[in-house]
């Protein structure tokens, strides 16, 4: 059942402009699996980890990618329309932003572990580090989970949309910690130990190898935190909202405005994964290198 509705000019160009950066973001993500996979150089426990982060942010933009599909669909044919999977698509997004963020808490937390704790072989073990991915997914999966039946997420008309209303609610707060402030808190405090052993490792007598790894490893962490103080910047607009919502009315047309930003942000997030990945960047390099020597050569 469907009912036509009124929309504004802008509407259907950013929806094209989302749809553009989702599908360069799944492009790219696309690319480091298909490197990490296929180098033997990027087959190490943290490319294994980055593979995680990238595999959390395909899923999640896949899936974001069903969210602006729909929107679109309404918007060209002018009307207001939930379909079957409206709700499940917004409860399969809560939790990969979960896993996508806690993906970068594993990063820092292994590199935390290598500087501090170098003798513990067990916590940087492959399989240790599995286990830690598969519990972040268990828990992002199963954090919102009763939202598929308690109602908490709505098709929001304006927006063309389902998501959990913005107002003073538990339902806002809960989404709130679970999704923002907790694993950025992780990943600041984890940051923040790293920093504060790494200096007092420069104040000791301490081997240069072992002060030079760890200084490696402090700006790997910070690059994590770069990206991930990306994805705070550029989602400013949705937290704005939030706030707004416990005091006041909000701009009908939040939710479009607010995801418009998010959807840039995974793109900008992936580019700078790219930059910052040493091993996945050089075997980029080295393929493209040796495809255009081919292509000379052919054409010689």
């Amino acid at each position: 059942m469907s009912n036509t509705t009124d929309i504004e000019s802008w509407y259907i160009p950013m929806d094209i402009l989302r749809l553009m950066c989702i599908m360069i973001t799944i492009t790219i993500a696309l690319m480091f699996l298909v490197i990490i996979a296929l180098n033997k150089t990027c087959q190490t426990v943290p490319m294994m980890l980055v593979a995680n982060t990238c595999v959390a942010q395909l899923v999640c933009v896949c899936t974001a990618l069903g969210l602006v599909v729909f929107t679109l669909k309404n918007d060209m044919k002018r009307i207001e329309y939930q379909d079957s999977f409206c709700v499940f698509r917004a409860y399969i997004n809560y939790g990969m932003t979960v896993i996508q963020n806690h993906s970068y808490n594993l990063q820092a937390i292994y590199r935390y572990m290598t500087v501090i704790h170098p003798s513990r072989f067990v916590w940087q073990s492959r399989r240790f580090q599995v286990c830690l991915i598969i519990i972040t997914w268990l828990f992002g999966l199963l954090a919102f989970l009763t939202f598929l039946f308690t109602g908490d997420i709505k098709y929001n008309i304006e927006n063309q949309i389902c998501q959990a209303p913005l107002r003073l609610s538990f339902i806002i707060i809960y989404i709130t910690f679970i999704v923002y402030i907790i694993p950025n808190l992780i990943l600041n405090v984890v940051y923040l130990k790293l920093i504060r052993y790494v200096r007092q490792m420069s104040q000791r007598v301490t081997s240069v190898n072992i002060l030079s790894r760890a200084e490696r490893e402090l700006k790997m962490v910070r690059n994590i935190v770069t990206i991930s103080t990306i994805l705070v910047i550029l989602g400013f607009p949705y937290a704005i909202f939030i706030l707004m919502s416990f005091f006041t009315s909000i701009p009908k047309y939040h939710f479009r405005v607010a995801f418009i930003f998010i959807d840039i942000s995974t793109t900008a997030v992936m580019i700078a994964l790219f930059k910052i990945t040493d091993p996945v960047r050089t075997a980029a390099i080295q393929t493209i290198t040796a495809l255009g020597t081919r292509i000379t050569r052919m054409n010689t």
